[in-house]
């Protein structure tokens, strides 16, 4: 994924597990080494000597014993993850482990874009639209309960991914309230929901998100 501008300044980027010694290693050489680390539950920090800051969030945490070594280690693990991906019109689910898809179901419904029109014309697109909507969600729910929470006690984590609103919605169905409550914080920005994007997501789900602030 290309990097992200964040509130405050800086950018984030997804670093795969498998690659996270390599990118700090690479971090170091290009400020001039590392000046210190912090080291959290929930984060780690290096600050390099120019004053550069590499800040990992700490996936499926939090850390026991907060250290960079820990987190390189943590990340590591294998782990068997349910994926949620959901944006208007479609969605999928699926469990996967080590970035490879066991089991997944995907669909897609008609949701009308936004009418022009005024008047009756555009209040009956409205409805209708709604009504589309409304019934995507209902079927990405249904999924959501058939493939993922019956295997909850299976799974090391929960990720999802899309539409911030679109699950929003989805959260106020009582039966995906265990599935949200395991939820990651981190949502993955997807494309619509596919076998081939939730392949990508399963590959995605283990990465680490490092936010970069330059010194």
């Amino acid at each position: 994924m290309k990097p992200q501008e964040v509130a405050g300044g800086g950018r984030a980027v997804e670093v795969p597990a498998e690659r996270l010694e390599g990118f700090f290693a690479r971090f170091a050489e290009r400020h001039g080494g590392i000046a210190a680390t912090e080291a959290g539950p929930d984060e780690v920090r290096v600050t390099a000597a120019d004053g550069s800051t590499a800040t990992a969030t700490v996936p499926f945490g939090p850390l026991d014993e907060p250290s960079l070594d820990a987190l390189l280690a943590h990340v590591l693990l294998p782990r068997r993850i349910a994926l949620l991906l959901v944006r208007l019109g479609s969605h999928s689910a699926g469990i996967a482990r080590a970035g490879r898809v066991e089991v997944s179901r995907t669909d897609r419904h008609l949701v009308q874009g936004r009418s022009a029109a005024g008047g009756w014309s555009q209040q009956r697109f409205a409805r209708r639209r709604a009504g589309q909507a409304r019934h995507a969600r209902q079927d990405a729910a249904k999924d959501a309960v058939e493939v993922l929470v019956p295997r909850l006690s299976e799974v090391d984590a929960v990720v999802l991914g899309g539409d911030r609103r679109a699950l929003d919605e989805l959260r106020g169905d009582r039966r995906l309230a265990p599935l949200f409550a395991r939820a990651e914080r981190r949502v993955l920005e997807v494309g619509e929901p596919s076998f081939a994007v939730v392949q990508e997501a399963a590959v995605r789900a283990t990465s680490v998100q490092v936010t970069l602030r330059d010194g």
